[in-house]
């Protein structure tokens, strides 16, 4: 059992830090296609489109986020036992999900925010069950 909750919180975590890298590309070189799409999607639910604006400061911030997500993965699939790595990566999380929550209700009604908040809870989320997988089994897992 004990083996089964180490292939389950590391694969969780190599996925994760491989979707984050993937977004973060994204992000990098196709941040205005990554809007137009929400964008897209909007009208049917009323929302406004957000904003596209080539070369804003927007990418930096957003790739930069994405690394730190994506290494925070990396090294808890390295080192399962860590139990600070999932608390961070949680924390990462739901600040970017509240955030969006905020910015969705009280200047930025746009799909997009919606939905990073809805993605980032649920991942907050997933990463609080792998901290509680964690902490019940990680004294024989490898540091």
């Amino acid at each position: 059992m004990k083996s089964q909750n180490l292939r389950l919180y590391r694969f969780a975590s190599l996925a994760m830090a491989v979707t984050f890298a993937v977004v973060g590309l994204v992000f990098l070189f196709l941040p205005e296609r990554a809007l137009e799409f929400f964008n897209r999607l909007s009208m049917p639910f009323g929302l406004a489109p957000a904003p596209l604006q080539p070369g804003s400061f927007y990418p930096i911030l957003a790739v930069a986020y994405m690394y730190l997500v994506t290494l925070l993965a990396v090294l808890m699939f390295r080192r399962p036992a860590n139990p600070l790595l999932p608390l961070l990566l949680a924390q990462g999380k739901f600040a970017s999900s509240i955030f969006s929550l905020f910015f969705f209700f009280g200047r930025a009604p746009y799909l997009v925010c919606l939905a990073n908040a809805a993605v980032d809870a649920g991942i907050g989320a997933l990463v609080l069950w792998m901290a509680f997988l964690q902490k019940k089994h990680a004294g024989s897992w490898p540091t």
